[in-house]
């Protein structure tokens, strides 16, 4: 199995890239932030690499980044997801903004991505919401402030509620009363009706 390639980039268009190693050309199949990250034609590169292997080809796909890897290797864990659907939903969102949507299981984006329906979405985020703890994402800095959105926050994850969609519930909860930034329990009543 081929894990990782490193030759001059022969070719490269979105979804496609050739690299040439040994006096071979690979074709690559490439997700548009790997297109977009890659270094000139006639310039050396190095990609990780999945190899999958079917009755009628070998497909390689590669990515620059290994956490691009490793999120595709759990995407196409998910039953109705092949590797070139696991591509057009990289292509769709970074990782990272994948990852928040599955954890915070945010239907809508999900299915702002070509080819992803809304029983795919579902799919999406019921088999991988609690497979995606090893990722790390940066925290997306809270529209709000104030007293007690810290301590609803902390409340609401202290209840069992996952981070993203007690930060929404908050956000949805001032952007209706800007006072209740600084009312600890009106702000934590309005985010659970949200959130519920």
């Amino acid at each position: 199995m081929i894990a990782h390639l490193r030759g001059e980039l022969i070719h490269k268009q979105p979804g496609q890239a050739i690299v040439e190693a040994a006096g071979v050309g690979y074709d690559v199949v490439i997700s548009v932030p790997t297109f977009t990250s890659l270094p000139s034609v006639g310039a050396e590169t190095s990609l990780h690499i999945h190899t999958q292997v079917s009755e009628d080809q070998i497909a390689l796909f590669g990515f620059l980044d290994r956490e691009e890897k490793r999120l595709f290797e759990r995407l196409i864990t998910v039953s109705g997801v092949g590797p070139k659907l696991a591509i057009k939903i990289l292509s769709g969102l970074s990782p990272e903004r994948t990852v928040q949507a599955i954890r915070a299981q945010d239907h809508a984006q999900l299915t702002h991505i070509p080819g992803v329906g809304k029983k795919l979405a579902e799919r999406l985020v019921v088999e991988l919401k609690d497979k995606l703890d090893d990722f790390a994402v940066a925290p997306v800095p809270s529209a709000v402030a104030g007293p007690a959105v810290d301590d609803v926050l902390s409340a609401l994850t202290n209840l069992g509620y996952q981070r993203p969609a007690a930060e929404k519930a908050i956000e949805q909860s001032v952007a209706k009363d800007k006072a209740l930034a600084a009312d600890f329990d009106g702000l934590f009543r309005a985010a659970l009706k949200v959130i519920r």
